[in-house]
């Protein structure tokens, strides 16, 4: 039973492949989340010298590849100025400042969840009330 929880916690690097035991959903080993959060430091402190600069003017500032620093807008670590061709919409394919979808599709997203929970809990209800006027005889 021990040897299952920590096999549970076995996970490979995201950047390295390495396996290295994962606490609170970490993707990187330990050498490799140092390296990313140094890459974030300079990049962060680029853009704040040099605002208004341009996803392939930083990667040439920093020496940070391209993909990770598309990774920290996406997760809303950064933000463009404007809206480029760097980054778009996972849905609908429109120019973002930063994160995975434009406010438009967002939205749309939000309201259909809100209408599938609103009528799988009205269904539940239903189906509550029918279970609750039949009984067992046993």
């Amino acid at each position: 039973m021990i040897r299952e929880e920590i096999m549970a916690e076995l996970k490979n690097c995201r950047n390295c492949g390495r396996m290295f035991s994962s606490s609170e959903g970490q993707e990187f080993c330990s050498k490799c989340r140092l390296e990313v959060e140094d890459h974030f430091k300079i990049v962060r402190e680029f853009v704040y010298d040099h605002p208004g600069s341009t996803v392939k003017e930083v990667e040439e500032g920093t020496g940070v590849p391209r993909e990770e620093i598309l990774e920290y807008l996406r997760e809303e670590k950064l933000e463009l100025k404007q809206e480029t061709a760097a980054l778009n919409c996972q849905r609908c394919g429109k120019a973002i400042k930063s994160g995975r979808m434009c406010s438009s599709c967002s939205r749309e997203l939000k309201e259909g969840f809100s209408k599938a929970f609103k009528s799988e809990k009205k269904d539940n209800k239903n189906n509550d009330s029918k279970n609750k006027s039949w009984h067992s005889k046993h």
